[in-house]
């Protein structure tokens, strides 16, 4: 993983959102008032099948908001997205799971510089659950917004995020791993951004944004108004953050995460041998949990931060460990 450079920042943006140009209620030119509105930065366009919002969402880019092209490719057995496209160009959703024709059109992705993910895999409708395999996928989206709009975090997210937790104890060893990602799927009033990702990236750029979210350098806020902040530090290393790697020995690794906008929620940090720490936060939702964490079989540290309720609230791409 790339490390921050002194100018990187975070970016705030929703890459799953759907207008009039597919079957959402809502024009590109409201979408994007509302996402200046909420204090995104960016948003892609990934309207079902078609390109034919590439030109209208084009004309709304401005420098105070970054519009990636995109398309949610729909498919029998289920949807992804494809982030980062020229104008106009379209992928091919006739595929099925077993043809082997996926990974053909996953590389026309790739090979523009754009982004796979895997959207929804446990969509509670028929193609809505991903029955194509994830490897070959850049990202996968462990939470969506849309059949939950009323409880921003739901059983199908919960195993999404099971999932790709049990993936990243088998990939981080291995040298790489999946980064996840949140999005709102947004066709209805009051969807968008919840969820979306929070990116650290060097420029508001696609390139930029794509770059960051392929390395896992994000995490998942339910609104604009909880942030997060998530570092590990090793003896006689500077701190790293999220997506970052760390060397470390056999001392305790010494991890922080900041939280604000999360009334009575609780932080947990987990390894890949599951929940190593849990902290609470106050009634006023500020708040910070430290622990000191074995590095043994620890292989990757993570955060959740949680309603009292148990919902979601933001959700953070490992820091990876690796042995000096």
């Amino acid at each position: 993983m790339t490390r921050r450079n002194a100018w990187s920042r975070w970016y705030r943006g929703d890459c799953h959102v759907h207008s009039t140009h597919s079957d959402g209620t809502l024009t590109p030119e409201r979408i994007a008032a509302d996402a200046r509105a909420l204090g995104l930065d960016f948003l892609a366009t990934t309207e079902h099948n078609t390109a034919a919002a590439h030109a209208p969402w084009g004309r709304l880019a401005a420098d105070d908001l970054l519009v990636i092209l995109g398309e949610e490719v729909t498919t029998d057995d289920g949807h992804w997205l494809a982030l980062g496209l020229p104008p106009g160009r379209l992928i091919d959703w006739r595929h099925g799971a077993g043809d082997g024709t996926l990974a053909r059109r996953r590389r026309e992705v790739t090979d523009a510089g754009g982004l796979t993910v895997a959207a929804h895999p446990h969509a509670p409708y028929p193609t809505g659950t991903l029955r194509h395999p994830y490897p070959g996928f850049d990202v996968v989206e462990v939470w969506n917004g849309l059949w939950s709009s009323d409880r921003p975090w739901n059983a199908d997210n919960e195993a999404a995020l099971a999932d790709w937790a049990r993936a990243l104890a088998e990939d981080v060893p291995r040298g790489r791993w999946r980064p996840a990602m949140g999005n709102s799927d947004a066709h209805l009033p009051d969807q968008l951004g919840v969820p979306h990702t929070v990116v650290c990236a060097e420029e508001l750029t696609a390139e930029a944004i794509l770059a960051g979210l392929r390395e896992g350098r994000s995490w998942i806020a339910e609104s604009t108004s909880v942030e997060l902040t998530f570092t590990a530090r090793a003896l006689g290393r500077s701190a790293v953050g999220i997506g970052e790697r760390l060397a470390v020995g056999t001392r305790p690794v010494t991890v922080r995460a900041e939280v604000r906008g999360v009334p009575d929620g609780t932080i947990a940090f987990h390894t890949a041998r599951g929940e190593a720490h849990r902290g609470s936060l106050p009634a006023s939702g500020v708040g910070e949990s430290m622990a000191r964490i074995p590095p043994d079989g620890a292989e990757f540290i993570r955060v959740e931060v949680r309603h009292p309720s148990g919902a979601m609230a933001a959700l953070s791409n490992p820091i990876v460990l690796e042995p000096v």
